[in-house]
């Protein structure tokens, strides 16, 4: 009893984090790390025995690599699923590349790639690559304003029989799209006070397929972050992030939003 109450408290602090950048879009020390490499990871399981057993199981990667002439590149992955017996009830992640500045230019060039899938959703896959002109409006000691336009294209496949589909199945729908976005995109971070710093990402989503009627119909996603410092390996975090998609090609709600209390560990 006592190993399985260890395991289970163990787990709730290495918890996953749902952000985009953990260590290098923040305004605190590791946001100007003199690392050549940085790699976090982190993993949760849970076991709950009901009526079937439940199981729940979370993994969260991220690799800085720090290159010469203060570029970096950066690798993501998130990965999330429950279970409930053979019945899946969330089955969502993704992976992404990033090559951009270390934060140093003014204007710079972004590149990225993405691959994603959410099966609650129906979102079968999602592939998408693109890139963006980043602007450094200010970088200051406690906090920094970075925007970004860009294009990228995603190629899509949606499908109401994926497992765990979570919303009515009448009939077999599969949606296949290719689609080109103007992307927009605003960065901040402020230190409030020394242990204690927020930031926020918001972006814009614009469609430009078939003679550009779908183009006010954006995807806007926001994801803000409340950090507090614990010591200087363990951190409290405060997150909400929401998805808007005014264009979705399933009958689906067009709003989603996440609110997460967590701890974080950083080395």
């Amino acid at each position: 009893m006592k190993v399985q109450l260890l395991f289970t408290i163990l787990c709730l602090l290495i918890g996953p984090i749902h952000c985009q950048l953990v260590n290098v879009d923040r305004e605190n020390d590791q946001d100007s790390s003199e690392k050549k490499i940085a790699f976090s990871y982190n993993v949760s399981f849970a076991s709950d025995k009901q009526r079937l057993n439940m199981l729940d199981l979370s993994n969260q990667i991220e690799l800085d690599l720090f290159l010469k002439k203060d570029w970096i590149f950066i690798l993501l992955g998130n990965m999330n699923g429950s279970f409930n017996g053979k019945v899946i009830l969330e089955n969502n992640g993704y992976f992404q590349f990033r090559f951009r500045d270390n934060d140093k230019r003014k204007v710079a060039p972004d590149y990225f790639c993405q691959y994603q899938w959410n099966g609650v959703l129906g979102m079968q896959n999602r592939a998408l690559a693109g890139c963006n002109a980043r602007f450094r409006f200010w970088e200051a000691k406690k906090d920094d304003l970075y925007s970004s336009i860009g294009v990228f294209y995603e190629f899509e496949k949606w499908n109401s029989n994926t497992s765990g589909y979570g919303f009515n199945n009448d009939s077999s729908v599969e949606v296949i799209r290719n689609i080109p976005r103007l992307n927009l995109s605003t960065k901040t971070a402020i230190q409030f006070k020394k242990g204690i710093d927020f930031s926020a990402r918001t972006y814009l989503q614009f469609p430009m397929n078939s003679q550009f009627q779908f183009f006010l119909k954006p995807r806007w996603i926001i994801d803000m972050n409340l950090f507090f410092k614990i010591s200087n390996h363990l951190e409290m975090k405060l997150s909400y992030d929401h998805v808007y998609d005014s264009y979705r090609p399933l009958p689906i709600d067009k709003y989603y939003y996440n609110l997460n209390l967590g701890f974080q560990f950083t080395w």
